[in-house]
């Protein structure tokens, strides 16, 4: 069984024990049968997405980008570029740093400290309540710097071309780093995520639209990137119920604890509710595959009326 079939068999499982968050059968089958016949806007204006001047900037932006890309806990603390969220302004503030200076080499990322990220990303160098985010993006850089100079000749794209045009293989080898592995124990089963890690797959593969380094031949095998947006589209949208207890502690912003009950089972059900949505859309002849309905949901999520509801908030480097 390979990765991606664990991840859904997982996700699958916790569906079914889940005490705090459910399905809405009721709300999934009208949130499916609005999808059918309708023409879906995927796009949005994201860094992530754009060409650079060449492939191996293109490759060490997304690389360098997607190792940073989480602390939606941390987002409310976050001086935040006007009218962006936090996602935007850390993708914004990195093409800047590569347009001013170029791209960041994996020499530097092994080097690279806290003070120097909260300045490329226009944040406190004092500390403050974002100082433990820099500490992860430092981390984090460090982490995926070494790991292209000790096992894949310095290269970004040696990285890249060791998963032989295979997601599960990049996945695995990024997986492989601390910050990336986004596994997690709910009551003695194995809940393995690797949103960050399966969320770089998409973005090379539409940077480079599908070929070289963004050819992915199992592309469509990817799972949702179960953060803490696409679930709280759901649950807007009336696919997903929360307990009124998890319901009014978001609502009050407390934090979510990672590791918990409750932040397992709102990605796992999320994650599995987009695979019984992608059932649906087959069995009608609009074939929409996780991936490409995650797109739909978190373009859904800019919504400003979505936004301005309190989403559930946990602080870890996987989202």
């Amino acid at each position: 069984m390979g990765l991606f079939e664990t991840i859904r068999r997982a996700c699958a499982t916790v569906a079914e024990r889940a005490r705090w968050v459910r399905i809405d059968e009721a709300g999934l089958a009208a949130f499916a049968e609005g999808l059918v016949g309708r023409e879906q806007s995927l796009e949005a204006e994201d860094p992530a997405h754009h060409r650079r001047e060449d492939d191996a900037s293109t490759l060490a932006f997304v690389l360098t980008l997607d190792a940073v890309n989480f602390g939606s806990g941390w987002f409310p603390h976050m001086q935040k570029r006007p009218g962006a969220s936090g996602y935007f302004t850390v993708a914004t503030c990195l093409a800047e740093h590569f347009d001013e200076n170029g791209a960041l080499d994996p020499a530097a990322l092994a080097q690279i400290e806290a003070d120097e990220c909260a300045g490329i990303f226009g944040q406190p160098s004092a500390p403050s309540e974002i100082s433990p985010l820099m500490e992860l993006f430092a981390q984090s850089w460090r982490d995926l710097g070494n790991r292209v100079q000790g096992s894949f000749g310095g290269s970004f794209a040696g990285l890249v071309e060791a998963a032989d045009h295979r997601a599960e293989g990049l996945v695995e080898i990024l997986g492989s780093m601390p910050l990336y592995r986004d596994v997690e124990d709910y009551d003695g089963l194995e809940v393995p995520f690797y949103k960050r890690a399966q969320i770089t797959c998409t973005d090379l593969a539409t940077a480079f639209e599908g070929s070289g380094p963004g050819r992915f031949d199992d592309l469509d095998e990817l799972t949702i990137f179960a953060d803490n947006l696409v679930p709280h589209v759901l649950r807007w949208e009336g696919v997903l119920d929360y307990a009124p207890d998890l319901l009014g502690r978001i609502d009050a912003e407390e934090r979510i604890a990672l590791g918990s009950a409750e932040e397992i089972e709102i990605r796992a059900v999320a994650l599995h509710a987009v695979e019984r949505l992608s059932a649906e859309m087959g069995k009608v002849g609009e074939p929409m595959p996780p991936r490409r309905l995650d797109a739909l949901l978190w373009h859904r999520g800019q919504n400003p009326e979505i936004k301005a509801s309190p989403r559930h908030r946990t602080c870890c480097s996987y989202y």
